[in-house]
């Protein structure tokens, strides 16, 4: 891994200092020394990554990211290492010997464009670039566990032990701080037995689904369409990767979750909105076996501003 200042360099913009920028000189020279040329996060910028990364999110449950790895010809990026994470890896250009150890000791796998390979959390491997320049692209599956899901539900718990001081004197007086602790573990242990596993599995539904990253590519030239009007027959397309999920919030009310917040509205607009749900493509007149037609344009200029829905 190469120090960041050989591939960056300071500037700046109207007046104001900038570091970190990459300099376009220093990373093609170290490129035709070697060097790999590593894109992080690049379901950030690249639309198609960005919306295979959502909807991967939202068919596993688990964060994920794309990165891309370029690599000249006879290169190797990475000495043999593990990634503490799943991955897939799908070659694009060029091609690629890898050396993927496994319960049987290393074996050899070529990787050429259109090839994708499944490499499970913690397992060794190396990659070497063969005759052209190579690229593939990983999808990591950054995996929620079970411990994690514990955690967060014990660290409610503990949150409830008063943040006293130890007593004066503890480490001459082992059975008062026993005594004391013991006491302490139990009300952790009722509270935990007390725990309501399906509200925290709403709990934790809802935080997934409200803590994605942001999906708003697009969004100003959505913006800009309603200002120029929407019609009742405007076609209206489901962002891809965006999720419409409907949670109760009251008698009257409903939460929609929508990937990186959520939108709280009138419990009576559900079948309008399931009906948003089922769909890829719609009108407002679609909706209008649910709502009056007022109603309708008013529920999809709303959710075409909260970007779940796209104008064309």
């Amino acid at each position: 891994m190469l120090p960041e200042s050989s591939y960056t360099r300071s500037g700046t913009l109207a007046g104001k200092p900038l570091t970190g920028l990459v300099d376009p000189v220093r990373l093609l020279r170290l490129f035709d020394e070697g060097a790999t040329v590593v894109l992080q996060g690049l379901q950030r910028y690249h639309p198609a990554l960005t919306d295979l990364v959502a909807e991967l999110e939202l068919e596993l449950g688990h964060p994920c990211q794309a990165n891309a790895y370029l690599t000249p010809p006879g290169a190797q990026g990475f000495a043999v290492h593990s990634d503490s994470h799943d991955v897939f890896v799908l070659q694009t250009h060029g091609s690629k010997q890898w050396e993927v150890h496994g319960a049987d000791g290393p074996g050899d796998l070529l990787l050429e464009p259109g090839v994708v390979a499944y490499l499970p959390t913690g397992t060794p491997h190396a990659a070497r670039a063969q005759d052209t320049v190579s690229l593939h692209v990983t999808i990591g599956i950054n995996q929620l566990t079970w411990r994690g899901l514990v955690e967060r539900v014990a660290r409610d718990a503990v949150a409830r032990v008063p943040d006293e001081h130890l007593p004066a004197g503890w480490l001459d007086d082992p059975a008062d701080l026993a005594a004391g602790l013991g006491r302490h573990l139990q009300d952790v242990a009722r509270e935990l037995s007390g725990v309501d596993a399906g509200a925290r599995w709403e709990a934790e539904v809802r935080r997934f689904l409200t803590t994605r990253p942001p999906r708003a590519a697009g969004g100003l030239r959505d913006l800009v369409a309603l200002g120029d009007g929407l019609a009742a027959d405007t076609p209206l397309r489901r962002r891809p990767g965006v999720p419409c999920r409907l949670v109760p919030e009251g008698d009257d009310r409903l939460r929609v979750l929508l990937g990186d917040r959520s939108l709280v509205v009138p419990a009576h607009v559900r079948p309008a909105l399931e009906e948003v749900a089922r769909r890829e493509c719609l009108t407002a007149d679609d909706l209008v076996p649910h709502l009056d037609a007022e109603s309708a344009l008013v529920l999809v200029r709303r959710l075409v501003r909260e970007g779940l829905l796209r104008v064309g």
